[in-house]
């Protein structure tokens, strides 16, 4: 009777186990098949969120869409990050947002897409493998130092440009000496000196891979037969910071100088349509070009993809000369592009036979249809001769 009664209640706690699994199974089912409350009915979706659902369940997604979630920075990045501390060295650390954000950032719209499958492609935006049993993540974008390196980095492309007046910089930002590994940028009260023009460009622009003393003028490499082809030279292209430490310098939570460091969309805005750039992207692979910030900057080249800042002659010549410094906005292209007058004092004259290079082109382009203007254009040089520079050669004569 005894024995009778055990197996009896092994039998009804074997169902109940068997009964509450069950549940635990259908429970999780019905959350892949469901949606969040808010995400059932149509009308109460963003339109930037529409389709997204689907499309990043059947494509390898490796870059966030900035520009299909128009939300609030705050809403995802958190500032500032618990890693902080540690991505830089101790005394180089500051306040910052350098991690990705948090599961809960995405479920709330993504729960199909973190579900629907063992290896969800959206993981790949910050993992390194879509896998739940692997979950090292790609270097965050920022600092951009760390990223550029890593595998992702070298071929990731921002969604974003970044704001920057000129005009209310040029005049208060002033170059004082080394601090550390950035310049030391002061903003100068009214009644103190100020400096100005060269130095304050210098802050945040530098010759790029400059030659100085070395023999060796090209980036790369040339081939042996290069003849009178372009081959792409040391300290052609100024460099721009590509992180928050310059930035922070003065924008800090210290200072509170605005726009404050948590204000992500002060400087980040969505890239504008940017004009065709004087850039052949085959030319660069031949070249075997690997660092990053070189063909970033040669891709925003929208004049002469050939011109060397660190040319003897162009040392001497101040930003100025040729950069309308204090007109010039970074998300409005038209305001950065030099005009071709810039060049007249050395390559633009009232003949060919004066020794201008400008003439000497639009000359052989006049006797030749097909000649392709290589002095100082890549990409260019198939195109009409521009009417501002057959102006330029009048305005000479």
């Amino acid at each position: 009777m005894k024995e009778g009664g055990s197996t009896d209640v092994f039998g009804i706690r074997t169902m109940i186990l068997i009964s509450f699994v069950g549940l635990l199974l259908g429970a999780f089912a019905y959350s892949l098949r469901s949606e969040p409350p808010l995400m059932k009915r149509e009308d109460r979706r963003p339109e930037a969120a529409k389709g997204l659902e689907g499309s990043l369940q059947s494509l390898k997604v490796t870059n966030f869409p900035h520009d299909k979630h128009l939300q609030e920075c705050s809403s995802c990045h958190k500032f500032p990050s618990n890693n902080w501390k540690r991505v830089r060295k101790p005394d180089e650390a500051f306040p910052d947002i350098t991690e990705y954000p948090r599961h809960e950032s995405c479920l709330k719209c993504h729960r199909r897409q973190f579900f629907g499958s063992p290896k969800p492609s959206i993981c790949s935006v910050c993992h390194v493998n879509a896998s739940p049993r692997r979950s090292a993540r790609h270097p965050f974008p920022n600092p951009r130092e760390i990223f550029d390196k890593s595998p992702k980095g070298k071929i990731s492309v921002s969604d974003f440009a970044i704001s920057f007046p000129h005009s209310t910089h040029i005049d208060i930002v002033s170059d004082l000496g080394s601090f550390g590994q950035i310049d030391d940028v002061k903003f100068q009260n009214a009644r103190m000196n100020r400096r100005a023009g060269e130095e304050s460009c210098s802050v945040c622009h530098k010759t790029a891979s400059p030659q100085g003393d070395s023999d060796e003028g090209f980036l790369t490499p040339p081939p042996n037969d290069l003849g009178d082809s372009f081959w792409l030279k040391k300290g052609t292209f100024k460099t721009s910071p590509i992180g928050h430490t310059t930035c922070f310098t003065c924008h800090s939570t210290e200072t509170g100088i605005l726009p404050a460091p948590n204000n992500c969309a002060a400087c980040h805005s969505l890239k504008p349509k940017s004009p065709a750039p004087d850039f052949d992207s085959s030319l660069a692979r031949k070249m075997k070009i690997g660092d990053k910030v070189t063909l970033e900057t040669w891709k925003k080249r929208d004049s002469s993809g050939t011109f060397r800042h660190e040319f003897s002659m162009h040392t001497d010549l101040e930003c100025a000369t040729c950069h309308n410094v204090r007109s010039i906005k970074t998300l409005e292209p038209k305001t950065k592009k030099v005009n071709v007058l810039s060049c007249s004092p050395c390559h633009i004259t009232a003949t060919a036979d004066d020794g201008g290079v400008l003439n000497f082109e639009v000359d052989s382009r006049n006797k030749n249809a097909k000649f392709e203007c290589t002095k100082c254009h890549i990409s260019f040089g198939e195109r009409d001769i521009p009417e501002s520079h057959l102006k330029a050669i009048e305005a000479q004569k």
